[in-house]
């Protein structure tokens, strides 16, 4: 997992992680998107991002299909593109997004992340980076599926209600083990393997 976060714990601004980050923090994101084979990423994600252009192979999580075939994220790479749902998703989107990427159904009623990781690895790509959003993070988070958090720590206060990075995970203590803290000029970048 790789997310920033203000010093008050704000997982965005102004709907968007974006806004927190800085030229440093997009160095190291592009460090940590050199280091893996594919990106994951939620579809809500990908609506508020945008995440046209990436030149690494990207995989959508989506249940409900709701992200347009024409989205920027499918167009302006040669990349490899994935979306990951269920076989109860609507059977017209999923033929749609196949147009534009290889459509994986990994579960009967909804996405079992175990299997679309499995699938994943069958097509070589087996070092995963997912950059959230918080409702993917806490299903791969139910699941056991996180084995690293990387976190940029934006030295910026936001206030507001903005979200954690981390929703819809069951309440219990995770131990997680500190591997890296590189102090940068402007942000705190920490990274944390699984306890």
């Amino acid at each position: 997992m790789n997310f920033v976060v203000s010093l008050d714990g704000a997982a965005t601004l102004d709907g968007r992680s974006g806004g927190l980050g800085d030229a440093e923090d997009q160095r190291v994101m592009g460090v940590l998107r050199e280091m893996a084979d594919v990106l994951l990423v939620g579809a809500g994600t990908v609506r508020a991002e945008g995440y046209g252009g990436v030149g690494l192979p990207l995989a959508v999580v989506s249940g409900s299909l709701e992200i347009d075939p024409g989205h920027q994220v499918f167009t302006g790479t040669d990349a490899a593109r994935y979306v990951i749902t269920h076989a109860g998703s609507p059977a017209a989107g999923r033929e749609a997004l196949a147009e534009v990427a290889e459509v994986l159904v990994c579960g009967e009623d909804a996405i079992d992340l175990d299997v679309a990781l499995a699938a994943l690895a069958e097509r070589g790509h087996t070092q995963v980076l997912c950059e959230g959003g918080p409702h993917l993070f806490g299903e791969l988070v139910n699941a056991g599926l996180v084995d690293e958090l990387c976190l940029s720590l934006s030295p910026v206060l936001v206030g507001g209600d903005a979200g954690r990075i981390l929703q819809g995970a069951s309440e219990q203590l995770r131990r997680m083990r500190l591997v890296h803290a590189l102090q940068g000029e402007t942000l705190l970048f920490l990274r944390y393997g699984r306890g």
